[in-house]
């Protein structure tokens, strides 16, 4: 596992303390080349879908020189949560990942996205979205690099599915894939009941509201698009609470390891996990 800082260059795409894309171009040339290009299109289908370059992209980016308590102190989140991460690992789960761990200024493209780059695997670590999300501090930082690290373990030692473009399939793997990250993410800090997204009233109101969040994602499916959900992201909000998707998906997951050993369950083709999920449906939580 490789671990690649480029922050302190990153003040480099600012102009006078504000965002210059020419020169966050010059930026990711320099040192993350291969990504510059994704980064790019990413923001592009993010316009073409309705946001703004002014008031949605700007702003956030803004917000990395604006910010300079709140990026110090994800700097040393960062370099906390990362060191020994390989022995962590091995320690739960007897083999680690191998993968770049890049922290960068993107474009808002995610506080963590699991991408090919230059041929290896990586995890791009989005200081600007790190900022915007408040997830600063060691906590915060702690089940972030834990969640991407998850998918990125069900992608080396498991059976890694890619996502039907559209249909109830898609979001049935999108919450397994998101569940297994999330219990790989609560193995490694603390156990079933942790969860990084937000603070005990978020986790109280999952809680409480498990069976209607159950319920609400089954009677969505079959209408479900990558445009209405409601589950999966900051942006996407369930009666006001963001990422009650990953509350449920990390829900599937447990129940799912009552039969199956984790190294076991990350193997699951699509119909085992969709026979799954229909026994979860037919759980009361």
């Amino acid at each position: 596992m490789n671990i690649i800082d480029t922050t302190p260059f990153m003040l480099s795409c600012f102009d006078s303390g504000a965002f210059s894309l020419a020169k966050w171009e010059d930026y990711m040339a320099s040192h993350i080349p291969g990504a510059k290009k994704l980064c790019l299109e990413d923001m592009r289908e993010t316009l073409a879908a309705g946001f703004s370059w002014e008031k949605d992209f700007l702003p956030v980016l803004n917000g990395v020189f604006e910010c300079a308590e709140k990026r110090e102190e994800a700097l040393r989140s960062f370099y906390a949560v990362t060191k020994n991460l390989d022995a962590r690992l091995k320690k739960r789960f007897h083999k680690t990942v191998d993968a770049d761990l890049i922290l960068y200024l993107g474009l808002g493209n995610g506080a963590g996205w699991v991408t090919p780059v230059n041929g290896r695997e990586s995890v791009l670590f989005g200081i600007e979205k790190i900022i915007e999300l408040d997830w600063c501090n060691l906590d915060a930082m702690n089940g972030l690099v834990l969640h991407e690290l998850g998918h990125l373990y069900h992608r080396q030692h498991g059976r890694w599915l890619n996502k039907p473009e559209s249909g109830a399939d898609s979001f049935i793997l999108q919450l397994f894939t998101e569940g297994v990250a999330m219990v790989f993410e609560q193995e490694l800090a603390g156990g079933a009941e942790y969860y990084h997204q937000y603070d005990g009233e978020w986790k109280a109101w999952c809680d409480e509201n498990a069976e209607h969040i159950k319920q609400s994602f089954f009677n969505d499916l079959s209408g479900m698009t990558n445009e209405n959900q409601r589950y999966f992201g900051d942006w996407a909000l369930f009666e006001g609470r963001g990422d009650t998707g990953y509350y449920l998906g990390a829900r599937f997951v447990r129940f799912l390891m009552r039969r199956a050993e984790f190294d076991e369950l990350v193997c699951f083709e699509l119909p085992e996990i969709k026979r799954g999920f229909d026994e979860f449906m037919r759980e009361r939580l």
